[in-house]
C-alpha cells in the first residue's frame, strides 16, 4: 500500500491510499478517486515530504537558552504574554480553573495565584495548569488555558 497526498481543482487537500502508482493512475483516468468535501474527480497528486531529498540535517537545534541573561528575556517574554492574554483571577485561581474546567463559565485563559493544597485539588479534578516561578507571596502564580 502507499498513501498520497491528494488535491482537487478546488484546493481541497486529502489522503488516498492505493495498491501502487498504476492501480492510482488507473482509478484517476476513471474518475474513481473523488474529493471527500466536494466529490470533484479532478485530483492531482502533490509532493509528499517522504519522497523529497534533502540535505543530512545537523543536530537538532537547542532551545535553551545559552546564558543566564537569554533565559531571564525568555521568561520575560513568556510572562510578558501571560500578563496581556490571560485574566488575572487572583487568589481565586483554584476556584476559577473548576469552573471552566467543568463548564460552569466560558472557557477562557486565566492567571492568578493558587495554594499547594489548591494546586493537588486541581491535579486530581485533572484541570491542567502550569507554574511560574519567582512570586514574592507564599502562593504560586499559576497559569490554566482555557482548554481545561
Amino acid at each position: 500500500m502507499i498513501a498520497y497526498d491528494l488535491q482537487c481543482s478546488n484546493g481541497h487537500r486529502f489522503e488516498g491510499w492505493f495498491e501502487d502508482a498504476k492501480t492510482f493512475d488507473k482509478q484517476k483516468k476513471q474518475e474513481l478517486i473523488a474529493c471527500p468535501v466536494c466529490n470533484d474527480t479532478e485530483v492531482t497528486r502533490l509532493p509528499s515530504t517522504f519522497a523529497i531529498k534533502g540535505i543530512k540535517s545537523s543536530k537538532p537545534t537547542s532551545i535553551k537558552p545559552k546564558t543566564p541573561a537569554e533565559a531571564e528575556i525568555v521568561m520575560r517574554a513568556i510572562s510578558d504574554y501571560v500578563e496581556k492574554n490571560f485574566d488575572n483571577v487572583g487568589s481565586d485561581f483554584a476556584k476559577e480553573a473548576l469552573k471552566i474546567h467543568y463548564g460552569v463559565t466560558e472557557p477562557r485563559n486565566i492567571r492568578g495565584v493558587s495554594t499547594e493544597k489548591e494546586e493537588e485539588t486541581l491535579r486530581e479534578e485533572g484541570v491542567q495548569f502550569f507554574k511560574f516561578p519567582g512570586a514574592d507571596t507564599s502562593e504560586t502564580p499559576s497559569s490554566s488555558e482555557s482548554d481545561s
